[in-house]
């Protein structure tokens, strides 16, 4: 199952969007929203031997970071995830921890 099916509307990214504005999709999420977002679909990659994640950016256009997983995807808001990152002067976040704290997420079942 891939994420756009969980999409009406959609629209993708140009190669330049996704170098310069980070993001990959645009589209309406199916019965939880009937607002367009962009979302950032950059896959989870390691770091260390038990340390996975992804790399950010400031710049980004996208108004939603997913994270793909076996069974779920996880949609972190991007506005509120920076502004947690700037307030508390990180630059390491834990998913587990976010999701529990931050306004707006969902938890998509494949």
């Amino acid at each position: 199952m891939k994420f756009e099916d969980q999409l009406i509307d959609i629209k993708y990214a140009t190669k330049k969007q996704i170098q310069q504005e980070h993001w990959h999709i645009e589209g309406i999420l199916k019965s939880k929203s009937n607002q367009k977002f962009k979302f950032d679909l950059s896959p989870i990659i390691k770091f260390d031997q038990e340390d996975y994640g992804k790399i950010g950016h400031f710049k980004s256009k996208a108004n939603k970071i997913v994270f793909d997983f076996k069974n779920t995807w996880v949609l972190i808001d991007t506005e509120e995830l920076h502004e947690y990152i700037k307030n508390n002067k990180t630059k390491i976040v834990y998913l587990d921890k976010i999701t529990k704290e931050f306004y707006w997420n969902i938890i998509i079942n494949k």
